[in-house]
């Protein structure tokens, strides 16, 4: 998980219809788009602000055109109440440009910047008013795509709440090894879904923090907590038990959260490529699970995510853009492919700190090369 995920990748959210992250910046020469809106608001982001060409726009696509002219590399996020992320892009270097498409509801939200990736990000207020409802002109398919999206994502979160019961329960039988050997496990639906997780801005924090991205005064429960104990310390106190036991009650939080979320197909296809960029931040750098090494399971969850809502979304994406969905069908063999190379008879994967730097490098060049034409895939299914 990313530091500082208060909420997350966005592609559902509660009161906003999710995102997508897609391409290079566009001049906004003041033209009309397609749809009737203005051009694309322009963010120029430096090391101590944020500026928006507008502040103000009609509801429905909304684009994006971000410029980093600062010295670090900055992040840029669209938050609705409640600093629940309606859209982020990270690891916008300097010099370099990005467009955020999204579907945006009518509301009050802040866009933020924030140069070296840390902190709440400098902040500018956006009105978005009324404007023509995208639904109207709605695809089928995509109606159909997101509910399935929905049930596959309920369907997860389902399967994961009695691993983690099991994991709970062995924590507070003080069973170490048993303990360990369910903490993969009980992580898989949670991966695959991980931008919907995430998107709940008041779960993911208590569940799926790292030391290392803790908020000053940021009491450290969840996942992460627990893996130190049992692969460093290697004991299991009080503390831990009582860690168990709010775990699992954080997860049944997110999994009755789920039916009442919003999921729209360019968030789903920005979800997708949010996962493959937690791949490349967090499981590659071994970042992620440093105590147990359990990077590839994740990682591996996080790609059969990115391809559910990939494939999901196919029917439409290969119609408008053939040859990407031909490149994706490709990339998504390959990583497959080559995630099975390490993955043993009984579904464990090798230990990540086994892997060498040479194969941690061909993983890397994989995630980049499936990475890239993903984030195409939010353009391929905008209704225009």
């Amino acid at each position: 998980m990313p530091a500082r995920r208060t909420s997350a990748a966005a592609f559902l959210v509660l009161a906003v219809a999710g995102a997508a992250l897609v391409g290079c910046s566009k001049k906004d020469d003041g033209k009309a788009s397609a749809d009737g809106a203005a051009g694309p608001v322009q963010v120029t982001a430096t090391d101590d602000k944020c500026e928006l060409s507008r502040t103000a726009f009609p509801a429905g696509h909304v684009e994006l055109a971000v410029a980093n002219k600062g010295g670090k590399v900055t992040e840029v996020y669209v938050y609705a109440d409640g600093d629940k992320i309606v859209t982020e892009r990270e690891n916008i270097g300097p010099g370099t440009k990005v467009t955020i498409n999204a579907e945006i509801k009518a509301g009050t939200y802040e866009v933020a910047c924030k140069p070296g990736m840390t902190g709440d990000g400098i902040r500018q207020k956006i009105t978005v008013t009324a404007g023509a409802s995208a639904s109207a002109k709605a695809d089928d398919r995509l109606t159909q795509a997101v509910t399935d999206y929905r049930k596959y994502a309920q369907e997860q979160a389902d399967a994961t709440i009695p691993v983690v019961e099991q994991f709970a329960a062995a924590v507070t039988a003080g069973d170490v090894e048993k303990a360990k050997s369910l903490f993969a496990a009980s992580r898989v639906g949670w991966e695959r879904t991980e931008p919907v997780a995430e998107s709940f801005g008041d779960i993911d924090p208590k569940t799926d923090t790292r030391e290392d991205a803790l908020e000053e005064g940021q009491a450290w429960t969840g996942w992460h907590r627990i893996e130190k104990s049992l692969w460093v310390d290697g004991r299991i106190g009080d503390e831990e038990k009582t860690l168990a036991t709010q775990l699992v009650t954080d997860l049944k939080d997110w999994q009755s959260r789920i039916p009442g979320a919003e999921i729209t197909p360019t968030g789903m296809a920005n979800g997708a490529k949010e996962l493959l960029d937690e791949v490349s931040k967090n499981k590659i750098t071994g970042e992620e699970d440093r105590y147990s090494h359990t990077d590839l399971s994740d990682f591996a969850a996080n790609v059969e995510g990115a391809r559910q809502a990939y494939e999901l979304l196919k029917p439409v994406a290969s119609e408008n853009d053939p040859e990407l969905s031909k490149t994706l069908d490709a990339e998504f063999e390959k990583i497959t492919e080559l995630l099975g190379k390490y993955r043993a008879a009984d579904g464990t994967y090798t230990s990540y700190d086994k892997v060498t730097e040479d194969e941690r490098k061909t993983f890397s060049d994989a995630v980049n090369a499936l990475g890239e034409p993903l984030s195409k895939l939010a353009a391929a299914v905008v209704v225009k």
